[in-house]
């Protein structure tokens, strides 16, 4: 996968130009747009570290776009291609994504000019929490007003670093374990926080196929069974994303898309197989019953019902945007399609369900964590045997009533309680439900939008607005 940036606009400029169309839409008084645009704060930091007896200097940023919500939210990400204009970027779409699905967080966003793969475990923990220490120092960490989560080429292993930093310079907080979310559930995580990203676009794409107007308005028909789809990276995004349609919706994955080329098959293919291909193999090439092309660029260019970007940002630009032959582009990655190709796809009637929306699972099953840690409490703890009695009541009362036997698998499902994984998922579902209807609703109701993104934008834009009226800073 080729990180084309677009050679026009930078990532935060193609963002601020998609709100640009929800503002105009809007008829917003340029001065309120040109403040909730603008990025509040952001440091850069440069720090030595002693790896095998060589100093080397890292640099690293922070950015806060906004914080008209406290703690202000966004991941870590640690790669090659991190500058400051990317975690810009990053951190207002958090702002906005926030807003669409209702979390009350402001927007960050953090990243580590680095190449992790160059390093072992004992020199990334060093670099980690040297990283740590200043952000935290310099008042961008803490469970209060900035809460990071993983990125790209950071997962639980970073987070329980980062957490265990926090702790150690700040003993005194009882509830240090908020000052991260994503970290392994032993320490304070979630159940289903790793899967939450991916599931989120599943349920993004569930709900779409629920609503018929939108299902015509794409060009498709009949529900998500049977759909053929592309994917885009086969991370932790991508993949959880693919492996729950594959085994859960009946659809055809007809090409995975990763760094090293694309496989293909218009028979479908079997994610999970693919996936520990890749594990042992550390590529995707020698797949059975794929073709494979070193090209991967050009599978998104294959004809399809859906095509999901889950990889980097600006992979769908002017130079290919009039190839790519598709009904419906979900955007679980962030940024995959730039402002350029979002107008040349409009105009050619392509539906796109924007990243704001679609990939706000992370951030969602994050609050969820959060609220866990401030409130000390697992969920699902107080009230899980009450249920279950509950249930037992129920069926004890029925068969009474009826002198018949409830059959054995009827039982357990109508006794067993919810434990934390249920809720959260059950959770997710909603949040994802109901932004998806607050988007359409907006869409269909407002002449002056013409499609998702805007839409979206727009419910963003909305509430941050009402909360900066809210607090008088206009």
């Amino acid at each position: 996968m080729s990180n084309n940036n677009n050679k026009n606009l930078s990532f935060s400029e193609s963002v601020n130009h998609m709100a640009d169309r929800a503002f105009r839409a809007m008829d917003m008084d340029p001065g309120i747009a040109a403040a909730i645009k603008a990025c509040n704060s952001i440091i850069q930091v440069n720090f030595p570290v002693n790896i095998k007896g060589k100093i080397e200097v890292f640099t690293g940023w922070r950015a806060v776009h906004s914080s008209h919500r406290l703690p202000a939210k966004g991941g870590i990400r640690f790669a090659t291609m991190v500058d400051q204009d990317e975690v810009e970027a990053l951190a207002s779409l958090m702002t906005y994504k926030c807003a669409i699905v209702d979390v009350p967080f402001g927007g960050s966003k953090g990243g580590l000019l680095i190449d992790p793969a160059k390093y072992e475990r004992d020199e990334m923990e060093l670099i980690t929490r040297r990283f740590a220490r200043e952000l935290i120092r310099k008042g961008f960490l803490s469970p209060a007003t900035n809460v990071p989560a993983p990125d790209m080429g950071t997962g639980q292993r970073e987070m329980a670093w980062i957490a265990d930093t926090y702790k150690l310079l700040h003993p005194e907080d009882i509830n240090h374990s908020g000052c991260v979310t994503g970290k392994p559930v032993a320490h304070g995580g979630i159940r289903g926080r790793t899967e939450a990203t991916g599931r989120g676009v599943v349920y993004a794409i569930r709900e779409f196929f629920r609503h018929p107007d939108d299902i015509k308005a794409a060009g498709l028909s009949g529900g998500l069974g049977g759909k053929r789809i592309v994917i885009q990276g086969l991370g932790n995004v991508g993949y959880y994303a693919a492996k729950l349609l594959d085994e859960e919706d009946d659809v055809k994955i007809i090409a995975i898309i990763e760094r090293d080329g694309a496989l293909i098959n218009d028979d479908g293919l079997p994610v999970e197989a693919v996936r520990q291909h890749i594990n042992k193999h550390k590529t995707i090439k020698g797949f059975s019953d794929a073709t494979f092309t070193e090209n991967g660029g050009s599978a998104l260019e294959i004809k399809c019902d859906i095509l999901i970007p889950a990889a980097l940002e600006a992979q769908i630009t002017a130079e290919n945007a009039e190839r790519i032959k598709t009904s419906l582009i979900v955007e679980a990655a962030n940024g995959p399609v730039t402002f350029e190709a979002d107008e040349i796809l409009r105009s050619r009637g392509i539906t796109i369900l924007p990243d704001a929306f679609v990939n706000a699972g992370g951030v969602t099953v994050s609050y969820f964590e959060w609220i866990r840690n401030l409130s000390h409490i697992r969920f699902g703890r107080m009230e899980r045997r009450f249920d279950e009695m509950r249930g037992k009541n129920l069926i004890s009362a029925m068969e009474s009533l009826t002198d018949q036997t409830v059959p054995e698998s009827m039982r357990n499902e109508i006794v067993r309680g919810a434990d934390e994984l249920d809720l959260v998922r059950s959770g997710l579902d909603d949040t994802m439900r109901n932004a998806y209807q607050e988007l359409s609703e907006t869409l269909h109701n407002n002449d002056k939008i013409e499609d998702f993104r805007t839409a979206a934008y727009v419910v963003a834009i909305d509430k941050i607005s009402r909360s900066y009226f809210d607090l008088g800073v206009y």
